[in-house]
């Protein structure tokens, strides 16, 4: 006898094979966000925060958006110790520069290494991802403390939730920009996203995807209880394109930037742009993020007003370091970054080139 439609099904794996994945359940993201709640007060500031980068982005407001800081976030004392001098220097520049702070928690992987500070903040190849979604949290809580707005990649969709109410802005890497995934993603986040050019340099998966991220979407996903869950999304108008070169070479002189700007007005997309000053567009020589940095300006007083924006990676110290032995202070464990030093005076003459 056939049993009935809505009895349970149980299947057994006969198998004596080891089993090849295991779960361990994590806290959802409303218990993590009623853990590390967000303050009235820095939820008013998130808020406002994401109107000053739209402002910026649309063009009402004629200041450069500066997202720069740590490639990645591994040591919480260093990142605020960082943010301190990051927010110290905004008042000084605020008038040409908004400044914002990367607080990546997640990085892409080509083969192995490590994926962040989400995924293995002891650094030691533990895993404790609770620990690290805790943590995380935290410290962007800590960083909005600072009155930095926040900057994130989001990599994967399922850890979103978790830190979503927190972020200024947002970026969508070259290697993701083509997943119909996060497009739906975007879709439904109430934040400026940049999506990034194709690995080869390529701009039309970035304009596929802000095309895509524009319009409502049903889609997969899971609930703020962790629960699996049919998402409806309404778009988001507020994504932009984010040049960071590629495979045959940079992409932020004036030449690409017009190709760039011709692209975005034949498809009916806002000729938005940021340039992200360091990957290919700085021949992963941090040290010639400065001068990449200045042909931008040098365009926006040139009268281009389609460059919105710049990202930059800069840490307490120069350069990156591996993750071995004892770990120097300061010092970024992925990419390699600009110093402390080195970022203020490129910020401080860039505001002063604009100004005069």
């Amino acid at each position: 006898m056939n049993a009935p439609l809505n009895a349970p099904v149980i299947t057994c794996n006969a198998s004596s094979a080891p089993a090849r994945r295991s779960a361990l359940p994590l806290p959802s993201p409303a218990l993590l966000r009623q853990r590390l709640p967000l303050s009235a007060t820095l939820d008013e500031r998130v808020r406002d925060q994401r109107e000053a980068i739209r402002a910026v982005l649309n063009g009402d407001d004629s200041r450069l958006l500066v997202v720069v800081g740590p490639c990645s976030l591994h040591d919480p004392v260093s990142a605020l110790e960082y943010a301190a001098r990051l927010a110290e220097l905004a008042p000084q520049v605020s008038d040409q520069l908004l400044l914002v702070m990367r607080a990546y928690v997640e990085k892409p992987r080509t083969t192995v290494g490590w994926k962040g500070l989400v995924y293995d903040p002891r650094l030691d190849g533990s895993g404790d991802m609770a620990e690290g979604l805790h943590i995380s949290r935290r410290l962007m809580l800590d960083i909005l403390a600072c009155g930095l707005p926040i900057a994130t990649e989001l990599l994967q969709p399922l850890a979103a939730g978790y830190f979503d109410d927190l972020l200024g802005w947002a970026a969508i890497g070259a290697r993701t920009s083509e997943s119909q995934i996060h497009r739906e993603m975007v879709s439904g986040l109430d934040l400026p996203v940049g999506f990034k050019n194709g690995t080869d340099g390529s701009l039309g998966i970035a304009c596929d995807a802000m095309r895509s991220a524009e319009h409502p979407h049903q889609h997969f996903g899971i609930d703020e209880l962790g629960h699996p869950a049919l998402l409806s999304t309404s778009g988001n108008a507020d994504t932009h394109l984010v040049l960071r070169g590629g495979h045959s070479g940079p992409n932020y002189d004036e030449d690409s930037v017009a190709k760039a700007r011709d692209t975005l007005q034949r498809q009916g997309i806002a000729q938005r742009i940021m340039v992200d000053c360091s990957h290919a567009n700085s021949g992963k020589n941090p040290l010639s993020q400065p001068a990449v940095l200045a042909s931008v300006v040098d365009q926006r007083v040139a009268g281009d007003s389609s460059l919105r924006g710049v990202m930059l990676e800069s840490h307490l110290f120069d350069g990156c370091q591996p993750l071995s032995g004892e770990l120097k202070y300061g010092v970024s464990i992925t990419d390699g970054c600009l110093g402390w030093s080195a970022t203020e005076r490129m910020l401080l003459r860039a505001a002063d080139r604009l100004r005069r």
